[in-house]
């Protein structure tokens, strides 16, 4: 039997000593481009990830994905985030050392971040704004919801003096966001199976940073600049769909699209029907492949609003 991609799993060291699980998917060709997978809150990359790799893999792209401290296969306490910056930090290193093996060097280079991945992808961009060639941003935790009460300042004040004195204490109570997130019971199951996913409450020090992170992007959407697709379910109850329109309307990019897929929930592409995950990533493929060849790449023709699907 042919093989369609070649997979690999790498572990590498931090600046912070920890060992972190990276994995890789590739073509078995020259790739088109490059891209860099940043999962969400709690999930990782081998599993939850592996059927986005594969795809994108057979498309003939080469993807590359790491499990964040705390998460999946990484050391570090489960699903503590000390600091924001520290994803980031190592997402950098590592996506930007990829960048420069020789026979990635030419290539174009994209970024793929789902949910708090997002915010990943554009802190990534916020810090060097030239580097990455465009975003595929799958409903991303770019701002605090207007729908939501934003954070109390005497309550904040009272919490930022705790969070490092107590920082893992599972102090945040939230509804089950497996159910409201994946709509297809099989996936469900699954993702409830699956033990390298984290699904306690959040820590105190995590939420404490996921918040300002969610704070301080959706105070600077307007200096997104990089060519990007958000796509997001209509009915996502996890991230409201209208901080998917905030970034598509404040984002400055000249080549900017937004998918909003009627009926669909937060996981469009892990916890729909096959149908409708096939769908959605249609509609990935064929953004990236009009972008992946940099000669062949004019941002003036490739802009479009589609608010129905």
């Amino acid at each position: 039997m042919d093989l369609k991609f070649k997979y690999f799993e790498i572990y590498m060291k931090n600046s912070r000593g920890l060992q972190l699980f990276t994995c890789r998917w590739l073509p078995v060709s020259s790739p088109k481009a490059i891209v860099f997978l940043c999962h969400g809150y709690a999930m990782e990359c081998s599993t939850f990830m592996r059927a986005c790799g594969e795809r994108l893999a057979i498309a003939g792209y080469a993807v590359f994905a790491l499990d964040y401290e705390g998460h999946g296969r990484s050391g570090g306490v489960r699903c503590l985030i000390n600091k924001f910056d520290d994803i980031v930090n190592d997402c950098e290193y590592f996506f930007k050392s990829i960048c420069e093996f020789q026979e990635y060097k030419e290539k174009t280079k994209f970024l793929y971040g789902d949910s708090m991945g997002g915010t990943v992808c554009l802190l990534l961009h916020k810090r060097d704004p030239s580097f990455w060639d465009g975003a595929v941003l799958v409903a991303p935790m770019c701002k605090i919801s207007d729908k939501l009460l934003k954070p109390i300042p005497i309550v904040m004040n009272i919490l930022t003096r705790l969070e490092d004195i107590i920082p893992k204490w599972k102090i945040v109570p939230t509804n089950n966001i497996i159910d409201s997130a994946f709509k297809d019971r099989s996936k469900r199951e699954a993702i409830r199976s699956n033990k390298l996913i984290y699904q306690d409450k959040p820590r105190l020090k995590t939420s404490m940073e996921m918040v300002r992170a969610g704070m301080s992007l959706g105070d600077s959407l307007h200096e997104v600049a990089l060519p990007f697709i958000v796509l997001q379910g209509e009915k996502d109850t996890v991230i409201d769909p209208e901080i998917s329109k905030a970034l598509y309307e404040q984002a400055r990019s000249v080549d900017k699209t937004i998918k909003l897929y009627i009926g669909m929930c937060h996981g469009i592409t892990t916890g729909e029907t096959d149908a409708n995950i096939t769908l959605v990533f249609e509609d990935i493929m064929a953004w990236l492949d009009k972008r992946a060849s940099k000669t062949d790449y004019d941002s003036s023709k490739l802009n479009e609003f589609d608010n129905e699907k």
